[in-house]
């Protein structure tokens, strides 16, 4: 009998593990993708502990939007490690097998941090708002203890809401395939070796994605219109220049990242002819965001750099513009 499998007291087989079996079509040479993975993961780990280690060691940043650019980094180091040790090992080490609780553990992981992604941005989105829009209250507003209540609700809420996704995917009954074509746990991809009906966790992923998601992407895209719209209505060309370069480096990854969500979403849908294009667009969208975070706020933001260079010893030699 397969180890993967053992019997139960009905004498069908209901399966033990999964086998990930890693980018569906190019399963021979695969593993050459693992350098430039690797690369992503170790550039999105330094990027982030720096943007982290920066905010902490230097007092000029220790403002609610730098606060909150910090939380983003750790949510990004912890979406990318969610992932990446398993499929490098999955490249390196031929580790495809996979328990069930570590498979639903996974799960639930990638959807809080995404999840978790999702609402700093729009808290970010918040921020300038505020800031932007309503300047002279901005300071009484967006204080520390807020950005401190803003994170615990963004935890609560990612937390438990997608909870249902693993809890409903384990209650699922898994009596013969085993063979998951992907590099990753994705609900959709584990449910649909299921024996038994899966309506309910289609439906609540699409709920989740909606809910959660859909209305962040909402009101991101609200208070964005209504900077632009403040900001066209300033009567100096140099404070709108300032307004909208402050807000430019969020727009950016902003964009990225619900362009990317909807594109693998349409891509998953329509990827029966070419199942390898969603899997690499999905891996590549968890782990590319983390690593391009960083490095468009150090680009943007003169205040981070300066940041950077202090921490580095450069700072006797920093003069600010």
């Amino acid at each position: 009998m397969d180890t993967s499998t053992s019997v139960t007291n009905s004498s069908s087989l209901q399966i033990s593990q999964f086998i990930l079996m890693g980018f569906p079509g190019i399963h021979e040479w695969q593993h050459w993708l693992s350098l430039p993975l690797a690369l992503l993961y170790l550039l999105a780990l330094g990027a982030n502990l720096l943007i982290i280690i920066t905010i902490q060691h230097e007092p000029m940043l220790h403002e609610p939007m730098y606060h909150l650019l910090g939380i983003l980094a750790v949510v990004d180091i912890g979406l990318a490690t969610t992932i990446m040790p398993k499929i490098l090992a999955i490249f390196w080490f031929d580790a495809k097998p996979i328990s069930l609780p570590e498979c639903f553990a996974q799960i639930y992981a990638i959807h809080s941090f995404m999840c978790m992604e999702s609402g700093i941005f729009l808290c970010m989105a918040v921020d300038r708002y505020m800031a932007i829009c309503y300047p002279l209250q901005y300071p009484s507003i967006v204080t520390e203890a807020f950005v401190i209540k803003a994170t615990l609700a963004m935890v609560l809420r990612n937390g438990l809401l997608t909870i249902p996704v693993p809890v409903l995917a384990a209650q699922r009954h898994y009596c013969s395939r085993n063979e998951i074509d992907h590099c990753l746990c994705s609900n959709l991809g584990v449910t649909s070796l299921a024996c038994d009906d899966i309506t309910i966790n289609r439906f609540y992923q699409l709920a989740l994605v909606w809910v959660v998601v859909g209305s962040d992407m909402g009101l991101v895209f609200a208070s964005y219109s209504l900077i632009i719209r403040s900001v066209l209505r300033l009567n100096s060309a140099k404070a709108t220049s300032k307004a909208l370069n402050t807000c430019s480096s969020h727009l950016i990854l902003i964009l990225f990242f619900y362009t990317a969500i909807i594109v693998v979403s349409v891509t998953h849908l329509a990827g029966r002819r070419a199942p390898f294009i969603p899997v690499l667009l999905n891996v590549l969208h968890i782990v590319i965001p983390p690593a391009i975070n960083p490095m468009v706020y150090a680009l943007r933001t003169q205040e981070l750099r300066v940041g950077f260079q202090k921490l580095f010893g450069l700072g006797e030699h920093v003069t600010r513009k």
